[in-house]
């Protein structure tokens, strides 16, 4: 997938949790939704992103601030976990 695409998709994601008023609350809401509906393969893209572009710019457009927060915190438990041939 695109990473403009992933991009747009996690903002849709940060613009309905930012709305909470517990901050903590939104970054964990955040993290859990890419968690648990985002394939291993679209965390992955985001997380390579991530890894190449930290502040989450993409030239054409750029991460949420309360996504790039959440992904950055949770990074590892976002990381898939490999699967043993």
């Amino acid at each position: 997938m695109e990473i403009g695409n992933l991009i747009r998709m996690a903002n849709r994601i940060g613009q309905f949790f930012e709305a909470m008023p517990d901050r903590h609350e939104a970054l964990e809401g955040v993290a859990n939704h890419i968690h648990k509906f985002w394939e291993p393969r679209m965390r992955n893209e985001l997380l390579d992103f991530l890894a190449r572009s930290p502040d989450g710019d993409a030239g054409d457009t750029r991460l949420h601030g309360l996504v790039l927060e959440a992904v950055t915190q949770n990074r590892q438990r976002l990381t898939p976990v490999a699967r043993a041939q």
